[in-house]
């Protein structure tokens, strides 16, 4: 079995109402156990904004610290979920699922490491 990360991609800037927010957190709730159920769910967690983020870079014998996300964009990494599936194919499964229930999101597939 391999791990597989799908991160969330979500634009910058205002959160949506509850009116939008609430149907999409409660279909991500059902995949999240529907998951769970099939037994490839691994970990999932939504992470805050990315102005409360705080970098670090080795620079010599130094470490500079900063603070927000290393790049500018216009979308930050808004969550994840880590899955183990069998292959490709199988994480591309879940990753459609998350894609619908996300909307308009973006949902990057990424394996992990041996």
């Amino acid at each position: 079995m391999n791990q597989y990360l799908l991160s969330i991609y979500q634009p910058d800037g205002v959160i949506p109402e509850p009116e939008v927010l609430d149907p999409i957190l409660r279909d991500l709730q059902a995949l999240n156990e529907e998951m769970q159920s099939a037994g490839v769910w691994v970990f999932a967690a939504g992470l805050h904004p990315p102005e409360t983020a705080t970098m670090l870079k080795a620079q010599g014998d130094e470490v500079l610290i900063t603070d927000g996300p290393f790049t500018e964009g216009k979308e930050h990494l808004g969550g994840f979920t880590v899955i183990q599936v069998e292959d490709l194919d199988a994480a591309l499964h879940w990753a459609r699922r998350l894609a619908k229930v996300l909307r308009n999101l973006s949902v990057e597939v990424r394996p992990f490491q041996s």
